[in-house]
């Protein structure tokens, strides 16, 4: 079957893909036309030729055969690039092309099903924290409607070299932004000084994420970030009766 980024996938591959049985490893999979005798090999005047673009429309026949393949009821460790490779229509070139291995290209399989993280300003600090609490929130409802990301999320933990893969590349940016926003806010006299930044970025993070991860029936509401915020500005002390 001839697939994406121009290879056929099972029967032999061409321009970067499968090479043939027998062939010598780093060849073409296809037999060149003989050359005439006496004629040279590469014109004087050619060009060589450029690697080819990375083609948009093959990712995502890729990530789209992970997703249907973990619909039709398969665990993330009973999937092979083969398989995917042949789900999808491509060459298993063209997915080592783009992944190193199974574990990288699931992440993305799973940052493509949830809610895409939102632009913050990177100069702003209250403003950027409560844009990463919402993302939160959304990130959360978003589990929460899809059985197909609980499920892969609770195989995810059961690999740890899955695991790591998404917290190295997933979850530890997203903590590294949100301390640098409590950063710009204590700099900017938004937040207290004189308290570690690990310490109020966890009371930010902590009651959203308990919310979203340790309390699936907990209501999400529209204002919930807002809230958070209010109530770690004002404190939980009691109003000073006058």
């Amino acid at each position: 079957m001839q697939g994406q980024d121009g290879e056929r996938d099972g029967r032999g591959a061409r321009n970067g893909g499968e090479p043939r049985a027998g062939a010598p490893a780093g060849t073409s999979a296809e037999v060149p036309a003989e050359v005439p005798a006496g004629s040279p090999a590469v014109a004087p005047d050619a060009e060589p030729r450029r690697g080819r673009p990375r083609s948009a429309a093959a990712e995502r026949a890729i990530l789209d055969a992970v997703i249907a393949l973990l619909e039709a009821g398969e665990p993330l460790a009973g999937l092979s690039i083969e398989r995917i490779a042949r789900t999808a229509g491509v060459g298993k070139a063209t997915i080592y092309r783009r992944w190193s291995g199974k574990e990288e290209l699931f992440v993305d399989v799973v940052r493509d099903m949830e809610p895409t993280d939102p632009p913050v300003s990177g100069t702003a600090g209250l403003a950027d924290l409560r844009v990463m609490l919402e993302s939160l929130r959304t990130r959360g409802l978003a589990q929460r409607s899809s059985v197909l990301l609980v499920n892969i999320f609770a195989q995810m933990k059961s690999h740890p070299k899955l695991w790591e893969e998404y917290h190295g590349t997933v979850i530890a940016p997203r903590r590294v932004a949100m301390l640098e926003a409590v950063r710009r806010a204590v700099a900017a006299g938004e937040l207290r000084d004189d308290l570690d930044v690990e310490l109020i970025d966890d009371l930010f993070v902590g009651p959203m994420l308990v919310r979203t991860v340790h309390r699936p029936d907990a209501p999400l509401p529209d204002d919930l970030a807002d809230r958070i915020i209010t109530a770690l500005l004002q404190g939980l002390a009691p109003a000073a009766r006058v």
